[in-house]
């Protein structure tokens, strides 16, 4: 997997004497699932999705374009066979997503959880997800691990969802945790902030170990 990260990252990489780039590692991984979720994708829609003027997108479809990821044509953007096999390398470890309502572990007006398999011995306290959230301006961040058929707190063993039923079904029925799973939960204001700020923060996760 630390392979992956680092391609993900060397797309977002300078080239040559290239302009300062707006997008970073989380924008282009949301950019490539939307990718495998539609045949082909628009500048327009890239631009609404991941908060970017048209300008950066262009740059970054070059940017994916020249990693051979995608190829374009007139109806759109569309991932190749080797961009496809890219993804799934992410798929298989980023596996699901969900957002949940305000909750006693997730206070934010928007909080967004994503699913990362069978990684939780990678986790020590739960402050570096915190503040590779926090770069992207969340509020809060909530790591869980999934151990024992229940949702724990790092270091702990009590069952951190025992008083909260209702976002306990929420993250089994949309994220279908197994044993030593990891939920990393970013809170925010605004529902992208709260989405891209978690997407970073699995994204370092796994980059550091």
């Amino acid at each position: 997997m630390y392979k992956t990260i680092q391609k993900l990252q060397n797309i977002v990489t300078r080239k040559g004497t290239s302009k300062i780039l707006t997008f970073s590692s989380p924008h282009v991984f949301k950019a490539l699932q939307l990718l495998s979720k539609q045949k082909y994708v628009s500048r327009i829609l890239f631009c609404n999705e991941l908060h970017m003027g048209e300008g950066a997108v262009r740059t970054m479809i070059v940017h994916l374009k020249q990693n051979e990821l995608v190829d374009t044509i007139r109806a759109g953007t569309f991932l190749t066979t080797k961009g496809k096999n890219f993804v799934k390398k992410f798929t298989d470890v980023i596996s699901s997503q969900c957002k949940i309502e305000s909750c006693n572990i997730a206070r934010g007006k928007y909080n967004h959880a994503i699913l990362v398999k069978n990684h939780a011995g990678i986790i020590c306290n739960g402050m570096d997800q915190r503040d590779f959230a926090i770069l992207y301006g969340a509020k809060s961040t909530t790591t869980l691990l999934f151990k024992n058929n229940h949702f724990v707190f790092p270091n702990e063993n009590k069952d951190a969802l025992i008083d909260d039923s209702e976002t306990n079904v929420i993250l089994l029925e949309k994220l279908m945790p197994e044993e030593n799973d990891i939920v990393i939960i970013a809170s925010s204001d605004d529902p992208f902030v709260a989405e891209i700020s978690a997407i970073n923060s699995v994204l370092c996760t796994l980059a550091i170990n």
